[in-house]
């Protein structure tokens, strides 16, 4: 069986735009393997990578202070995306949509280890997150890493994330998408933040066998 992956692309030196914001603001930024939507300018569908690209590692901290390091989940499928916990509106529906999927697999769920990683070093604070983890009742379902602008750009970076806070900085403008990563840590597709659960259920088995 194929993903469930309705777009085939290759994966270009520079990457491509992609619709990204939040509170109504939207922006574009460099996310690789992605191809823009020519209606909306931005990834609306999930796309395949072709070829898969490697994940780099990472290490930053969760909510209590515990090193976690990305590489540690190879073994299992990874849904890895990129928020802040004060967003008003594209975040959490992010968020809420993996919290389905996760439903919708039920038993196997085990199989997929999902990971966020902060676009707001001075706002997602650990109390802020775990009250974010709470309201969403990702609590032991999601990591949801954290640091400092230093420790934060290199990864934002490296997985073609472009992030860009407002002059008060309540809110962030930044790429929002969920990468799925096989369990060999490879990067083999990219859905967009309007993603639907029944592809992340249907994809996750076949990302944990890959």
């Amino acid at each position: 069986m194929a993903l469930r992956l309705v777009l085939i692309v290759m994966l270009p030196a520079a990457g491509a735009a992609l619709l990204s914001g939040c509170g109504g603001s939207s922006k574009s930024s460099s996310a690789p393997g992605a191809t823009a939507s020519a209606k909306t300018g931005g990834l609306d569908a999930p796309a395949e990578l072709s070829p898969p690209a490697p994940s780099p590692d990472f290490t930053l901290r969760d909510p209590a202070g515990k090193l976690v390091r990305f590489s540690q989940f190879r073994g299992k499928a990874v849904l890895l995306t990129f928020i802040y916990d004060h967003c008003p509106d594209v975040c959490p529906l992010i968020v809420g949509d993996l919290h389905n999927a996760l439903l919708k697999l039920g038993s196997q769920a085990s199989k997929v280890q999902i990971v966020a990683v902060s676009v707001d070093p001075k706002g997602d604070t650990p109390k802020t997150v775990k009250k974010f983890l709470e309201a969403h009742e990702m609590t032991g379902r999601m990591e949801y890493l954290i640091g400092s602008l230093e420790q934060l750009t290199p990864v934002w970076r490296s997985y073609g994330v472009e992030v860009q806070g407002t002059p008060d900085s309540r809110e962030v403008s930044h790429t929002a998408f969920v990468y799925g990563i096989t369990a060999q840590g490879k990067r083999e597709a990219l859905y967009p933040s309007n993603l639907k659960p029944e592809w992340i259920a249907h994809d996750v088995p076949l990302l944990a066998a890959r």
